[in-house]
């Protein structure tokens, strides 16, 4: 069994008691302690964290054509043991999902998850101003250790509709993830005129939007990724 916690906001902590398996980003590994020689090892999960060999060839495929191809590595963790996992001092932010709980979240902002989670990326729209948002990884929990922990470039932010039942409207460039029941997608708004194809734009030509009848908790960190399809005309 395995806890995630954090440390200084800037590292995740992984405790580990007795056997299990964890999945992170790719060279995210810093420090370890345990009793006697060490009993962690690394491995590349070369077709993804999917158990099953065909579900690991066709996401593997799907990671590759929709751009959501974050390296993982499989951490085998035989015996008790604490590890610490960090990505060049952004924040890392745990979420612990509930059986049958998703979050959709983009690839490069996964830093761990444990093996109770289960791993996919779906289509969630279609657009022309933007390459990001076409496609997201998606991870839903099977049991009642399902630990997901993504990191953000700043402090992140967070908004829920749960309560207010309110509109949210988001960019698709500063958002880490978004957690509902079910696939609880954004429609993807396009705000283009005129003025958008003579170099008038504002920059801010689509976002994801989630209506009040779409109970969600969305996180955004506070700096935009840089991607995309400028239109205009010199």
């Amino acid at each position: 069994m395995v806890t995630f916690e954090t440390v200084n906001e800037l590292t995740l902590k992984v405790t580990c008691t007795g056997n299990d398996v964890i999945f992170a980003k790719v060279g995210a590994f810093i420090a370890g302690e345990n009793d006697g020689p060490k009993n962690y090892r690394f491995e590349k999960a070369l077709l993804g964290p999917q158990s099953n060999l065909g579900q690991a060839l066709l996401g593997s495929i799907v990671r590759r054509v929709t751009g959501e191809n974050i390296p993982l590595m499989k951490v085998n963790l035989n015996g008790d043991s604490v590890t610490y996992y960090a990505s060049y001092g952004r924040h890392v932010v745990i979420y612990r999902l509930e059986p049958g709980e998703t979050i959709s979240v983009e690839s490069e902002n996964i830093l761990a998850f444990t093996q109770d989670c289960d791993y996919s990326v779906r289509f969630i729209g279609v657009g022309i101003l933007s390459q990001k948002g076409l496609a997201t990884s998606t991870l839903t929990g099977r049991g009642n250790n399902s630990y997901v922990a993504v990191i953000s470039d700043g402090n992140p932010i967070v908004l829920s509709n749960i309560q207010s039942r309110q509109t949210i409207s988001v960019d698709p460039d500063a958002v880490i993830c978004w957690v509902g029941n079910g696939h609880c997608d954004p429609r993807v708004t396009v705000d283009v005129s005129w003025k958008t194809f003579i170099g008038q734009t504002s920059g801010e030509s689509y976002q994801f939007e989630w209506s009040g009848n779409q109970p969600v908790t969305i996180i955004l960190q506070p700096s935009e990724r840089k991607g995309g399809i400028k239109v205009s005309m010199d």
